[in-house]
């Protein structure tokens, strides 16, 4: 039976990252607080077609789940809502199914729904708005590729993930002097790499942004040994380009979905040894990356886009996704934000202070401190 009160519904998509569930306890305590009853719709979009799925949220009941990584709420990228198979290529959405999910919350009486997710599940939430469901979105991506935010939750839990295993991978480099590849994600922006290369003390940091050789990477570690320097760590992220412009996936890109990008690390590590005659060694991180209680600045920073995306709702500012711009949480508009990815700026100020470092990243301007 429909609930009585004004009803706030809220649900996760994409990939799962730490920081979802301290959102979806943020939104239910403020909607409480403002006199709502919360939904929480189970499986992402799914939760929204038949079989309707859906669990009450309550203050009490999502108490303890702050620090807790993944989703109460489960996920999927692979259901029948897609509006996203490649980068800025964007699909429209079953009719039949935007029907049926906007019959859905008027069944329910969903005054406003809370849709969390990235550039993907956004773009799915662009439509549901479109076609007259009241949305509001928050932004969520380990990539930090979405526009118009400075930080999405899950990036900063991703990069200390990663930064923990170069800090491992240091240690054992050094005791063998042998080189290792850290292969980390990134489909189309390279924000993982780069911030854990430089926390972690990476030597060469190759991104999708920044076209590289294996020329260049193999004279970064000579220049390491040549200054007594005989281990090196390089950390490559999935999405980066192989010098012939090539990106390496699963093989296939099926209807209606993303290519599974994954193995360039194995294929630099092959190459580097062949060149070099050096022992390499490999480690991809993977789901690691997604999984974990989420660190202290993503509970803060998901709790407080949690909170204001109830803000949004309760003011009617449907079709808008809040947004962090130091120091203020704001919004914009949801297909502004989907519009153009956040990629790494191959002359911005963190490559800059990495090269200024030593950092290599596979270029010709490796010798270039600042370029």
């Amino acid at each position: 039976m429909p609930p009585r009160k004004p009803t706030i519904g809220i649900l996760t998509g994409g990939g799962d990252c730490p920081g979802l569930n301290a959102v979806i306890r943020a939104a239910t305590k403020a909607a409480g607080r403002l006199g709502y009853e919360c939904l929480g719709f189970l499986r992402g979009y799914e939760g929204l077609v038949e079989p309707v799925a859906y669990m009450p949220l309550t203050a009490q009941g999502t108490a303890g789940i702050l620090l807790q990584g993944g989703t109460i709420l489960g996920s999927t990228n692979k259901g029948r809502f897609s509006a996203l198979v490649g980068e800025n290529e964007r699909v429209s959405i079953d009719p039949e199914l935007l029907a049926n999910a906007a019959a859905t919350v008027r069944q329910l009486g969903v005054s406003g729904l809370i849709c969390v997710g990235g550039d993907g599940s956004l773009a799915i939430a662009q439509q549901l708005h479109e076609h007259g469901i009241p949305v509001v979105g928050v932004p969520k991506t380990i990539d930090n590729d979405l526009g118009c935010t400075a930080f999405t939750f899950g990036f900063d839990s991703a990069v200390a993930c990663a930064t923990d295993a170069l800090d491992r991978l240091h240690t054992t480099a050094a005791s063998h002097e042998r080189i290792m590849v850290l292969e980390v994600m990134g489909r189309h922006a390279g924000w993982i790499a780069l911030h854990a290369g430089i926390a972690g003390g990476g030597d060469v940091i190759l991104l999708p942004e920044i076209a590289w050789d294996f020329e260049h990477v193999c004279q970064k570690v000579l220049d390491r040994e040549a200054e007594g320097k005989r281990f090196t760590l390089i950390v490559v992220a999935e999405g980066a380009h192989l010098p012939d412009g090539g990106l390496v996936h699963d093989g296939g890109q099926g209807e209606r979905r993303q290519v599974k990008l994954g193995g360039i690390g194995e294929i630099v590590a092959r190459e580097v040894a062949r060149r070099l005659d050096r022992e390499v060694r490999t480690v991809v991180l993977g789901h690691l990356q997604r999984g974990g209680v989420p660190t202290a600045f993503d509970r803060t920073l998901a709790t407080q886009f949690g909170a204001h995306a109830v803000r949004l709702v309760h003011e009617g500012r449907f079709g808008e996704m809040v947004c962090y711009r130091p120091p203020r949480i704001e919004s914009v508009p949801i297909a502004e934000a989907i519009q153009n990815l956040s990629t790494v700026d191959p002359h911005g100020s963190a490559v800059q202070a990495a090269r200024a470092l030593g950092i290599g990243f596979g270029d010709a301007a490796d010798s270039s401190p600042f370029a």
